[in-house]
């Protein structure tokens, strides 16, 4: 009884907090002081055409610094339980496995980059480029579990792309200016070589999150097969 006086209670509440909300606003009118500001400052004090990237590299790069740390803890947690690589069972997969995968592969490449290297001009960026990046080298796995990946060169790969990002944010303070500051000639907007530094940025946010996420699908899995 208790139970269902106070969800009466809360959906009461919570019915009269959007109905109040929902009065106080201005159809079609959002009050988004910031990002309207955003809007029109961001063309030309970033230089990007996607503002997307503009706010995540642009104004708040300190941030995605941090989540990119997130990202490094997580994957290490995950190694750190997983152990070791396991060797991989070496059961055949069919041939309609391995030759989709095979046209898979340079696909999800082409994909991949296009979506890192295209990040300040359309929706994408490296986040969602080096999810797709280490699709493109997990399938193959998947279609031939004997083989794997060379888990130093995945390690070397992802050190020197976090290096690169701290290091572009270290070069900004050198220049007198905010950590990650966009740097350089922010060309012209809309086009392939625009926005300073930003595209660099994407480039190692997408290795970085590229390189430890196949590493770690490949840790998950050996360790299911070999639970399996």
């Amino acid at each position: 009884m208790m139970r269902s006086v106070a969800t009466v209670l809360f959906l009461g509440g919570l019915t009269f907090l959007l109905l109040v909300i929902t009065n106080s606003l201005n159809f079609g009118q959002p009050p988004m002081l910031i990002g309207e500001a955003i809007r029109y400052a961001a063309p030309e004090n970033v230089g990007a055409g996607n503002l997307v990237t503009a706010v995540v590299l642009g104004y708040r790069g300190l941030d995605t610094l941090g989540e990119l740390s997130i990202l490094f803890a997580a994957a290490t947690a995950g190694g750190l339980v997983l152990g070791t690589a396991h060797s991989r069972a070496k059961q055949a997969s069919g041939f309609i496995l391995r030759t989709g995968a095979d046209l898979m592969f340079p696909l999800l490449l082409v994909v991949g980059l296009y979506i890192v290297i295209h990040g300040h001009l359309t929706p994408g960026g490296g986040f969602q480029g080096g999810v797709v990046l280490a699709a493109a080298f997990f399938l193959p796995l998947l279609a031939r579990p004997g083989e794997s990946l060379n888990h130093s060169l995945l390690s070397v790969v992802e050190g020197l792309a976090g290096a690169a990002f701290i290091g572009i944010g270290v070069y900004a303070l050198a220049q007198g200016e905010a950590f990650l500051t966009p740097l350089f000639d922010k060309g012209v907007l809309g086009e392939l070589v625009s926005s300073g530094s930003l595209p660099l940025l994407y480039l190692a946010v997408g290795l970085k999150v590229g390189s430890e996420l196949a590493s770690l699908l490949m840790r998950l899995a050996g360790d299911d097969e070999v639970t399996s």
